[in-house]
């Protein structure tokens, strides 16, 4: 019989159609309690502590607070409500005090050190490799959480923990109230003129489901991005770009939405603790578990990847304002006006526009194609089945080996709502982890935030769009396919974080590719595939502005990490160091106006804070990775029509990176698959940059 709390039932799938918020508090409630008493009885158990007796009951009763905290966090990012929101923040102080308080109990951290000992000494005791990778990373977390600081400083740290969570949680409500905030509705359609159909006729629809005459806009992704790259009203375009960059700042539309205190407050926090745990600044603190060994080493790497693009992105600079003063006698490129003229130049150049690709891109063809390629080279099946789910829109899957043994299982939201956060993402619902009964399958949930169907229309993607869900498809990929037992280094867990963005961008390489596309493409209207010579534009196109693009990447990263090193608040503010980065990388000049830092969501509101760079510093492994499965790729392949798809390549892939999960370095599975370690030269060809100093 199931628990009458739906939260507190771990037999099977979330039971999303039975929670409502009233489930939250006195389940986590009880979890928490029911951790710690687990915890107190293994402290207080006078058996020597083994892996068994010890950290397997201690996983336990985490997994279960973890796996229900996991769920309200999903719903709370997806189906975001009043009341959701505030049954989530009002536990969220409980959640992240029990986590603190369990990284600094020093009698637990000496339990394991026993287990570490105990192992060293006797052969019979001796840990599985996974088991010892889990146990290291377990003594490090004890370090790095305080377990060795003084009582007086224990407190201090977990208090700024609570703080910080709070103020997290904080920042993302604000960046989600101040987009859902904004409308703009237009009543003249020559107000519209460039603007695609299908983004008119959403924006129609939208407007009439209010009860509203004209055409309602907001800053929600599928709506405003069509503004800035179609609409000819340069007006139109500098209204909405000023509502966008403004969210969350002193200059938007609610100062109960301005984050900047909520910046400020957070990077004291982050300065503080890791200055109590013996770091010089938060930067040296979030290198400790990544492959760069320090925050010098990040900025020579994004210094050395920056001079290698620049000259790049200065070329695609000149060439637009140039296109822009020649075509459309604009002496000035404002921010607003970027996409819409590299449009334009795109068009003009490769006589194509992403309109014209996007209408090749149906979501049931799109899937069918990403199915193929990951059913071609991993050996799998990917199936659709029924579960409950937050909405109507989210759809479930199961993966499956060849001989039909159940691998792992998926959840797919893809669409925009307003009671949804921004961005796409993928988080785990449940991790792999081997038990009495068997092994316990991991599920993970895949979110994107695409234009939903308009009509009787089904929903199409733009190129980009495509590539994101590629991108995240790789991510949960390497939650699905792992075969690692133990639950901390099972799936992501345990990979280091500037790793953990090598499969997802690893998937992206396969959009690129003719034997891929002619297969997941279909004209909306006539049915045709996607025709060579499109295709073969699209690729002329590949690279186009790639510098520029490059360079923003470096930004962010340059920003996040110097914010996070030796920054000093007190004589400098976050937007003078931005402007400082903009000034040594950026090719773009940025509008006065701009408040990129107050919807930093990736480092202000998740977990890249100082870590941001992992996306560039991934890129390299992703495109050697990738290099693999081209100089595989044989003539029979492309005779088979498989293309880069080579099973074999796949299969090794699989197993030494996907599999492993976290149970071993990034840079050994890399190795181990490889065969040698990453270069740099995959990933300056894939964005057409020739090696030079």
């Amino acid at each position: 019989m199931s628990p009458s709390n739906p939260l507190l039932d771990f037999t099977g799938l979330p039971r999303f159609a039975a929670i409502t918020s009233t489930h939250i508090q006195p389940a986590i409630e009880m979890l928490i309690a029911e951790a710690d008493a687990t915890a107190e009885r293994l402290i207080t158990d006078e058996r020597t502590p083994t892996w068994q007796n010890f950290a397997t009951p201690l996983d336990d009763a985490h997994e279960r607070l973890a796996r229900a905290w996991g769920i309200v966090s999903h719903l709370n990012g997806v189906a975001n409500s009043a009341a959701l929101r505030e049954a989530y923040n009002s536990m969220l102080p409980a959640v992240t005090q029990y986590w603190t308080g369990v990284s600094q109990n020093l009698a637990l951290y000496n339990k394991y050190k026993m287990i570490h000992q105990y192992a060293l000494q006797t052969v019979a005791s001796q840990l599985t490799s996974t088991q010892q990778q889990a146990l290291e990373n377990e003594l490090r977390d004890f370090r790095l959480g305080g377990a060795e600081l003084s009582d007086e400083k224990k407190m201090r740290y977990q208090a700024w923990q609570e703080e910080l969570s709070t103020l997290m949680s904080t920042f993302n409500d604000n960046v989600l109230d101040a987009t859902n905030a904004f409308a703009y509705v237009v009543t003249d359609e020559a107000e519209l003129a460039g603007l695609p159909d299908d983004a008119k006729a959403a924006a129609l629809e939208t407007a009439h489901k209010e009860g509203l005459k004209g055409w309602k806009f907001t800053l929600h992704a599928p709506s405003y991005s069509p503004i800035m790259q179609y609409a000819d009203s340069q007006q139109l375009r500098e209204k909405l770009y000023r509502a966008y960059v403004t969210r969350g700042s002193e200059l938007g539309a609610d100062p109960k939405w301005d984050n900047s205190s909520v910046i400020t407050r957070i990077l004291w926090l982050r300065a503080e603790s890791a200055r109590l745990l013996g770091f010089a600044n938060f930067a040296e603190l979030s290198v400790a578990t990544k492959m760069a060994d320090t925050p010098a080493e990040v900025i020579d790497f994004l210094s050395t990847m920056a001079a290698r693009a620049k000259p790049f992105a200065v070329s695609d600079w000149a060439e637009l304002t140039a296109f822009a003063k020649h075509e459309f006698k604009m002496e000035v490129v404002n921010a607003w006006d970027v996409a819409y003229l590299s449009e334009k130049l795109r068009e003009q150049r490769y006589a194509f526009s992403d309109l014209e690709v996007k209408k090749y891109f149906p979501e049931s063809q799109v899937l069918a194609g990403l199915f193929r390629v990951v059913e071609t080279i991993y050996g799998v099946k990917m199936t659709e089945a029924s579960a409950d789910s937050w909405h109507a829109d989210a759809r479930f899957f199961d993966v499956r080996n060849q001989d039909g043994s159940l691998v792992g299982q998926f959840y797919l939201d893809l669409f925009a709502r307003d009671a949804k956060r921004g961005g796409a993402w993928m988080d785990d619902a449940i991790n792999r982890r081997r038990l009495v009964g068997g092994i316990q399958h991991p599920v993970a949930f895949l979110t994107c935030n695409f234009s939903p169907p308009v009509g009787e229309k089904p929903a199409v993607f733009t190129h980009d769009e495509v590539i994101t869900l590629f991108h995240e498809f790789g991510h949960g990929l390497h939650q699905l396919l792992t075969e690692v037992d133990e639950l901390g280094v099972s799936g992501i867990s345990g990979v280091e974080w500037d790793a953990v963005e090598l499969p997802s961008q690893f998937m992206e390489n396969f959009c690129w590719e003719w034997a891929v596309l002619k297969h997941m493409t279909r004209h909306v209207d006539t049915g045709e595939p996607l025709p060579r010579a499109l295709f073969d534009k699209m690729i002329a196109a590949k690279n186009f502005q790639a510098g520029m693009g490059f360079m923003r990447q470096i930004e962010f990263a340059l920003f996040d990490m110097r914010l996070h090193g030796d920054f000093d608040l007190a004589s400098s503010s976050p937007l003078q160091l931005l402007d400082a980065v903009r000034r040594e990388v950026a090719v773009i000049p940025a509008a006065p106006f701009n408040r990129m830092p107050h919807t930093f969501g990736h480092i202000f509101g998740g977990g890249y804070a100082a870590g941001y760079y992992s996306y560039k510093w991934a890129e390299v492994l992703s495109a050697d990775a990738y290099a693999a499965f081209e100089e595989s790729t044989s003539a029979a392949d492309i005779v088979a029509d498989v293309g880069v798809l080579n099973a074999t390549t796949g299969a090794r892939f699989r197993r030494e990176v996907l599999a492993r999960g976290g149970s071993r370095p990034a840079l050994e599975s890399f190795i181990a698959f490889r065969g040698r370690k990453p270069e740099i030269d995959a990933l300056l060809r894939h964005n057409g940059m020739k090696l030079a100093a």
